[in-house]
């Protein structure tokens, strides 16, 4: 056996008359020839340890698992995927989805040079907020509007501009952490400000706040409770009795709302969600809130409120370590301008659309794939209609759950899961109670046909 496997082994074609072969010519043409040749070469050491069986026709079989190898290493590293786990604005799965607008947006952003920081009147330097900004303050009642990366920035920015080496009192019932272990207090220590707790984990009053404001205060911030709620015997105070108090002592105060709704979502049937509108009016010195959430657009952390405000903001050397690209802005101005048009939002918006979808419709999809599914799954695996419930995500309306269907296949598995996974789609779903469940809330009627096709093909 050892003698045939020397034979075996002395009888591999070169690199060479490999690279001649014309399959390796069509692999060539696409890959380059460099990554060809190690593509091979690759393959040829496989063959050469001791475990690699030595297939009869070699050279074929060696430019075939190259083209492999190949093809696996092209595949772009970010890919879309189908979010069918019941969370809409799910963080790992990138949020929010863009609407056409915005992504013809960008298309044409990154196409050419654009008038980023120019103004086109003048013909003199511009401000690269003058593009979103007079759009912001029309939807939120601000007078000036600022963008950074992301929302966590936004709140740093912020604190680092206005209470850098001065106290920021806090409601201890709104001291967050967030996904990937984020906390409000590491943020306020990083940006150089000292973090004051005021009342307790469930109630809070306005006289704990007015006590905690003095001459070492530089802000009083009020933050949303992202991801969880405290119910019972709870005090809050209002936004226009903390607003009145910090006018009257001199202090600025600050919204971090996160995420980022700018219409009434009730109208559309959805749990109600605080508006940056409203902290404006009830007295915001500024407002923060997050771009790629509610809101529907891309990552972004968006500031709105007072004028001299936003300009202190402007001048913090951070500001330019923490800005956009034009890429962003093409994207949020697109999708701003759709805000315009509200009797048309839901059916243009992605994340409202999906939200805000009828639970019939959602149970028509899961009836009309139930069957191809079925037909694509290993013997022993059923699979059948189920009720379920998606919620929000991201922090909004941690309380509430929207009514949706779903196919459930059972027995669930990590095996199972993994399969969906390895998909050319890849699909995201969950594993509950011993099922592996399809939650078709993300699924659009647009998306029915891809997601079926990919299930026949494989």
């Amino acid at each position: 056996m050892a003698d045939s496997r020397a034979s075996a082994l002395a009888s591999l074609p070169s690199v060479d008359r490999l690279l001649r072969m014309p399959q390796s010519d069509v692999l060539i043409a696409v890959y380059g020839r460099a990554a060809v040749t190690e593509a091979i070469r690759a393959v040829l050491e496989d063959l050469r340890a001791a475990h690699a069986r030595i297939p009869q026709d070699v050279a074929a079989a060696v430019v075939g698992r190259a083209s492999e190898r190949l093809q696996a290493a092209a595949r772009p590293s970010l890919r879309p995927v189908f979010n069918l786990t019941g969370t809409v604005l799910h963080t790992n799965l990138g949020r929010a989805p863009l609407p056409e607008e915005a992504i013809d947006a960008l298309r044409d952003a990154a196409r050419e040079a654009t008038n980023l920081e120019y103004d086109l009147e003048s013909g003199r330097r511009g401000e690269r907020d003058d593009h979103v900004e007079r759009l912001l303050c029309a939807l939120t009642g601000a007078q000036a509007a600022t963008v950074v990366n992301n929302n966590a920035a936004a709140v740093l920015l912020v604190l680092n501009t206005l209470a850098q080496r001065k106290e920021v009192p806090v409601s201890r019932g709104e001291l967050i952490e967030i996904g990937g272990s984020f906390r409000l207090p590491d943020i306020m220590r990083r940006a150089g400000c000292r973090l004051r707790e005021v009342g307790t984990t469930n109630r809070t009053h306005l006289a704990d706040f007015a006590e905690a404001i003095g001459a070492k205060t530089g802000l009083v911030l009020k933050a949303h409770a992202s991801n969880y709620a405290i119910e019972g015997f709870t005090a809050a105070v209002p936004e226009r009795e903390l607003a009145a108090l910090c006018q009257a002592r001199g202090v600025p105060f600050v919204v971090d709302l996160g995420s980022g709704a700018l219409v009434d979502l009730r109208r559309f049937g959805l749990p109600p969600e605080a508006t940056p509108a409203q902290a404006i009016a009830e007295g915001a010195d500024l407002v923060t809130f997050s771009g790629d959430k509610l809101l529907g657009g891309p990552q972004a952390g968006i500031i709105v409120g007072r004028a001299d405000r936003v300009a202190q903001l402007r001048r913090n050397p951070l500001k330019r370590a923490l800005r956009v690209d034009k890429l962003t802005l093409a994207a949020l101005e697109a999708v701003l301008r759709l805000y315009q048009d509200p009797d048309r939002l839901v059916s243009r918006l992605p994340v409202l659309r999906r939200l805000a979808r009828p639970v019939a419709e959602i149970r028509a999809l899961a009836e009309r794939l139930r069957p191809r599914l079925a037909a694509w799954l290993p013997p022993g695996v059923g699979v059948s209609v189920v009720d379920c419930e998606s919620e929000i995500g991201s922090g909004a309306a941690p309380r509430q759950r929207l009514a949706s269907a779903g196919l459930a296949l059972r027995p669930g598995s990590n095996r199972l899961a993994a399969a969906f996974r390895a998909l050319p789609i890849p699909v995201i779903g969950r594993l509950q109670d011993g099922a592996f469940i399809l939650d078709l809330r993300g699924l659009e009627p647009a998306d029915e046909a891809r997601f079926a096709a990919q299930l026949e093909r494989a």
